[in-house]
């Protein structure tokens, strides 16, 4: 915001904001613990808190006994206000889930992709088509969906249009927000899958409490989200993260992307395949997909040289990723995540460590911790829908016109409505701080 243009609604907004995020990411709280963590005078708090009430986003949770006088009554933010639906577009799928505003899941949809380089009509078809698939399962109004965030693969360009470049599908400036807003009326918001899945991890998992992280993301595509000092760091463009295409041997294996070497092409599930039928002698490991076809490898690992070899040598190059990314980011923790990092790190974490600390700097490798994702494979489409949420709390709450929108009582279903104990406190790293308020008497 720039304070020589900031109005007094400028003001009102970014004080809301900072209420919502604090009930979102602590709550509950009662209206005295928000005056104390956001420096808001108690009548600029009780005042506000009473229009974020009535517009139905806030709402009671309880009450806690005072020192001495009244019980306090806590307040959160109402998980049956509206919903977010997240995509994750993966390498053999598209799957998209709905949850309430406590990421309380409530209807998924999946969608195989047949094709290796999926044509992006195809993908949006499959995203339109999960999207009604979940609101109608949920039996939720479409107009009570404050956003579809949808998770790719490569560059995104955080423009209206959100275009995509992801070289290793052969997607060169995709406009996919125009596409996709082109078919539905609910906003759109896409970024790339390492960052949903840092996000979500950082706000619900793994990450939480932490301020430098790095959250790898190893699927069939290997990436990586970087936070620094609380803030997602994207770099000049917002291609920061695409660990996967950095060189780890010199004219080594060739890439999806076209390059030579990649650690993609050594620890990414398609190149882990792929090196284990060469040694292999052409035989392939058993399964349908990538999926089954690394669990296999890997329980073969366990009685088997050649597997155990190629199992082996992958642990090495992911210890010696890991390596990197300590030397480059000194992060507090590095949180191993996707569907193949998570059935490497599942048996094999304390290898993964033992490589990682053969390879990185001593003392930047003493200072960090190496721990498996908590969110589980879907991280990557829950984090996808935590970007409507992101927004929804810097805006300060969406003031929707009233024909617009439902009303809260019509919005909540049964399942949308989670007590103060089963919802979840993400500590909101892409949203204003506590204590970051800024003055006001309204």
């Amino acid at each position: 915001m720039d304070p020589r243009r900031t109005t007094v609604r400028d003001v009102r907004r970014a004080n809301r904001s900072v209420l919502l995020t604090n009930l979102y990411r602590d709550g509950p709280l009662s209206r005295y613990e928000l005056g104390q963590t956001t420096a808001l005078s108690q009548a600029s708090v009780s005042n506000l808190i009473g229009e974020l009430i009535g517009e139905g986003l806030v709402e009671e949770a309880g009450a806690v006994e005072s020192d001495g006088g009244r019980p306090r009554v806590l307040l959160r933010v109402a998980p049956g206000y509206g919903y977010v639906v997240g995509a994750d577009v993966g390498e053999n799928r598209v799957q998209v889930e709905l949850f309430d505003l406590a990421m309380t899941p409530l209807a998924k949809a999946e969608h195989p992709i047949a094709a290796a380089r999926p044509e992006p009509d195809d993908v949006l078809r499959h995203l339109l088509a999960g999207l009604t698939s979940v609101v109608e399962q949920a039996g939720v109004d479409p107009a009570a969906v404050l956003g579809f965030g949808v998770a790719v693969s490569g560059t995104v360009e955080r423009t209206a249009d959100a275009v995509v470049h992801a070289q290793t599908i052969g997607w060169d400036g995709v406009p996919l927000g125009a596409m996709l807003r082109a078919g539905t009326d609910i906003p759109v918001l896409v970024d790339n899958g390492a960052k949903t899945l840092g996000q979500a991890e950082m706000w619900y998992g793994a990450g939480r409490g932490t301020r430098h992280a790095v959250v790898a993301l190893v699927g069939s595509g290997v990436g990586a989200a970087v936070v620094a000092d609380g803030s997602s760091y994207r770099g000049a463009h917002s291609s920061a993260g695409e660990w996967g295409h950095t060189t780890i041997v010199y004219g080594g294996r060739a890439c999806r992307c076209g390059a030579q070497g990649c650690l993609e092409a050594y620890v990414g599930a398609g190149g882990i395949l792929d090196r284990f039928r060469q040694a292999n002698h052409g035989r392939p490991a058993p399964g349908a997909d990538e999926e089954s076809a690394l669990h296999a490898l890997l329980k073969a690992a366990d009685g088997t040289k050649t597997a155990a070899r190629v199992i082996a040598e992958t642990v090495d190059y992911l210890g010696a990723g890991f390596a990197t990314l300590i030397n480059l980011f000194n992060p507090e923790r590095l949180v191993l995540g996707g569907w193949a990092g998570l059935a490497l790190g599942e048996g094999r974490l304390d290898q993964i460590r033992a490589a990682t600390a053969r390879h990185a700097l001593r003392q930047p490798y003493s200072q960090v911790d190496i721990e498996l994702c908590q969110l589980g494979p879907d991280a990557v489409a829950m984090g996808a829908a935590t970007l409507p949420v992101a927004r929804l709390l810097t805006d300060g709450g969406a003031l929707p016109a009233p024909a617009a929108r439902a009303t809260p009582a019509a919005r909540a279903t049964p399942a949308a409505r989670a007590t103060p104990a089963a919802r979840a406190t993400p500590a909101a790293r892409d949203v204003p701080a506590a204590g970051q308020a800024l003055r006001s008497t309204s």
